[in-house]
């Protein structure tokens, strides 16, 4: 995958940043790395607390690579009948709590699902009906702040 050049405004809202030069880890850490990016407008903003650091490892320590995100759900309700698909989109919407906003940003683009996320959702599809071969309706290689 190619790797694109990350900047401070790809990152979520109140995205941790981390100033650690001490972790072993910190060259290779999303949290740090967005630290660098930090542009002189920003006066503030949430952190990663040296608590978090313990016996050389953080508890808030995310890889820093570009990663396979997805979005748009048709793909993999598709081979479902009509009566599981739905069953399997209520279990799905249940998966974002609910909320149809959640499930629609998801399934529109705005949100991607990160690999995990991915995961998850085709587990609870397979509970209605075989998910062999099927696939979200985008995928897009981002980097993954969840």
């Amino acid at each position: 995958m190619e790797e694109k050049e990350l900047t401070f405004d790809d990152a979520p809202l109140r995205y941790p940043i981390c100033y650690n030069e001490q972790c072993s880890k910190h060259g290779e850490c999303m949290h740090y790395h967005m630290g660098t990016l930090v542009p002189s407008r920003k006066k503030l903003g949430w952190a990663v607390y040296p608590t978090a650091w313990k016996d050389g490892e953080c508890s808030f320590f995310r890889e820093k690579h570009p990663v396979r995100m997805a979005w748009g759900f048709n793909g993999i309700y598709k081979k479902l009948s009509k009566h599981d698909a739905a069953d399997a989109r209520l279990m799905v919407r249940q998966y974002f709590n609910m909320g149809k906003g959640e499930y629609y940003r998801h399934h529109h683009g705005e949100k991607l699902l990160s690999p995990k996320q991915q995961q998850e959702i085709l587990h609870i599809v397979s509970q209605c009906g075989s998910i062999e071969g099927v696939e979200f309706d985008h995928y897009v290689t981002a980097y993954d702040f969840t």
